[in-house]
């Protein structure tokens, strides 16, 4: 069983039934990035959006919607993305966990927030149902 192959086909699944084309990335625990896939005409930007957020999502162990949050002005993170810029603050961006530790983070972009995270929620699940 191919991994990778296994791990990218919910995603895009996902997206076709709603009818929306998008790049997602894997990262490992640390945020080096493992995968990469564009589909269709997604939207160029998301193209360099998703390494950073799964890179986000992994090393913050947080979905970027959380660390966008808690990087406003007079939260508790606030500017963390000018410490690294790496750091994405783009809704899409979620953790992956087995066994309660932090496995890798996923980017999900192209679509709408709404739509990239309903992707990238589903992904979470699958992957979730495939670690237990």
């Amino acid at each position: 069983m191919n991994c990778a192959t296994d791990y990218v086909l919910p995603q895009k699944e996902k997206s076709r039934e709603m009818g929306v084309d998008i790049s997602f990335a894997v990262s490992d625990e640390n945020g080096l990035p493992r995968v990469y896939r564009r589909y269709g005409e997604a939207l160029v930007l998301s193209i360099t959006l998703v390494p950073g957020k799964a890179y986000t999502a992994a090393v913050t162990q947080c979905r970027t919607k959380d660390v966008a949050e808690a990087a406003a002005e007079g939260a508790a993170l606030m500017a963390i993305q000018a410490n690294d810029p790496r750091i994405t603050l783009v809704a899409g961006g979620y953790p992956l966990f087995v066994g309660g530790r932090i496995a890798g983070g996923i980017g999900v972009g192209g679509g709408s927030e709404a739509q990239d995270c309903e992707i990238a929620e589903y992904v979470v699940s699958v992957f979730n149902e495939m670690m237990r």
